[in-house]
């Protein structure tokens, strides 16, 4: 089914019915917008089998993944609801007056930016798309959301809108707190992210995606935050110690990770880097021959296909790059051939294309002379989501530097685990130094990914009548602030 993309004048419309729900939306109880979110999730669950048919059709992922992640996504808007009750991300802050001092009353909190612009993503069609948690975040600040949908799912994402806007009429929304929008070109999402009503952005996807969506955003006459995730390739040291340990079991836990759901996820393994030796060539071994059983599979869809069939290509011809394995099955039409390739850290130093990732399954191996050397990869590499060190104890003890450099570019170090997988959790940040974001000071999963779609503002010497709730001496929203240097949720 083919949708109609929505033309200049739809969009000014949809941004200006956007603009004027944040007017009352951005009142609404803390109780009210949970409960909506609650709401979508139920809405959401109560589409069945449909939703999943529909989304197997578009993405060519299999069932229990989508049903498992729908699960999350439903859990995800509940987990956002229950932070938004919460209140912490507020961050209500009091000094009250010192009259001697003449210091005065000071109290501050965040409020919402006004409507956000959502991208959805390709690979997740549920979880960072149409309700996912650029949607859900923003709405617990008490953001209006204008989604455009993934022209790749564009069927699954206006199911999922439609049981969002069941969701809003049921609990009282105003109008145009969500919107849904199609458009396959740059021309739809320029004219979103330039309006002169949008307050902020959200992105998952490419680099040159969400680079043009930040590039728009700064040209503005007024610029707005870009929350662009574009990539990464997600480093594996593996260490001396941790390597003669478990060199095999390694390799193993590798092989599944680097073609989990044909390596379509954001935090695909893309780089292993080691030291030269026996141990390291037992990991190899390992690792080609099982990646060799592993059986090709259809990629979300044709572009994503072509996208990694001619970046797999490309960094295979590079030189001083080899091929260590490829699935020994037939790669049909639109499948992903899981692929290992190798090189030296002086081929990885000297040439820039073998630091891009190959979206899909395919992971680099970068054999090191030493641990300086490999101290030296970790230097080389631009900012990453995840960077992971396989090691002992003793390995992070004894290499102190490696681990310092590994600390700068990421926005989560693993020990000791695939960096596949991402919880939803207060303490997750998914998020990382440019250019695997456009902001690591926030996180687009868990609740601190509320604060993005919020700004400071101070009150000062305002009578407790006229603040807002969450400042008020009563604390009637009942949430932890911090006053006069305190954390209490007590009334002052």
């Amino acid at each position: 089914m083919k949708f109609q993309e929505a033309t200049i004048t739809e969009i000014d419309q949809v941004m200006e019915r956007a603009w004027k729900a944040w007017q009352q939306y951005r009142h609404t109880g803390l109780d009210q917008r949970a409960e909506f979110m609650r709401a979508i999730g139920r809405e959401m669950e109560a589409l069945g089998q449909d939703l999943i048919r529909k989304a197997m059709e578009e993405t060519h992922l299999p069932e229990t993944r989508l049903q498992n992640e729908r699960t999350r996504t439903v859990f995800q808007l509940a987990s956002y609801a229950s932070a938004c009750e919460a209140g912490h991300w507020l961050e209500a802050r009091i000094d009250t007056a010192i009259p001697e001092k003449n210091a005065a009353d000071l109290r501050k909190m965040q409020v919402p930016l006004g409507p956000v612009v959502v991208f959805g993503a390709s690979n997740f069609p549920f979880a960072y798309s149409t309700a996912g948690g650029d949607t859900a975040s923003a709405l617990a600040a008490g953001c209006p959301v204008i989604v455009k949908a993934h022209p790749a799912h564009a069927g699954t994402s206006e199911m999922v809108a439609q049981a969002i806007l069941k969701a809003a009429a049921s609990c009282g929304m105003p109008d145009g707190v969500f919107a849904h929008v199609h458009g396959a070109g740059f021309e739809t999402g320029k004219a979103l992210v330039t309006h002169p009503r949008t307050s902020a952005v959200g992105f998952t996807g490419s680099f040159a995606g969400g680079k043009a969506l930040f590039d728009w955003a700064n040209q503005r006459k007024e610029p707005v935050p870009v929350f662009s995730e574009m990539g990464s390739i997600n480093p594996v040291f593996l260490l001396p110690g941790k390597l003669k340990q478990a060199a095999k079991e390694t390799a193993k836990t590798y092989v599944g990770s680097i073609t989990l759901d044909t390596g379509q996820f954001c935090t695909n393994p893309g780089l292993i880097i080691g030291i030269d030796g026996p141990d390291l060539d037992i990991f190899m071994t390992e690792l080609a021959a099982g990646i060799e059983t592993i059986a090709p599979t259809t990629m979300l869809h044709p572009g994503i296909a072509k996208a990694y069939s001619e970046k797999r290509s490309q960094a295979l011809k590079q030189d001083g790059v080899a091929t260590m394995a490829v699935s020994s099955a037939r790669v049909e039409e639109g499948q992903g051939a899981p692929t290992i390739a190798a090189a030296t850290a002086k081929a990885f130093f000297a040439n820039p294309v073998l630091h891009q990732e190959v979206f899909g399954p395919y992971s680099l191996v970068i054999r090191c002379a030493d641990m300086a050397e490999m101290v030296a990869v970790a230097r080389h590499l631009e900012g990453q989501l995840t960077t992971t060190l396989m090691a002992t104890e003793q390995d992070i003890r004894e290499n102190g530097a490696l681990v310092e450099a590994a600390k700068d570019i990421c926005g989560r170090l693993i020990l000791n685990g695939p960096p596949t997988g991402v919880r939803v959790a207060l303490a997750m940040q998914h998020g990382g130094p440019f250019p695997a974001t456009t902001d690591s000071r926030y996180t687009s999963v868990g609740a601190d990914g509320i604060r993005r779609w919020t700004r400071p503002i101070c009150f000062q010497n305002w009578a407790d009548s006229l603040l807002p709730e969450a400042l008020r001496n009563g604390n009637p929203l009942h949430i932890w602030r911090m006053v006069d240097d305190q954390v209490t949720n007590a009334p002052r």
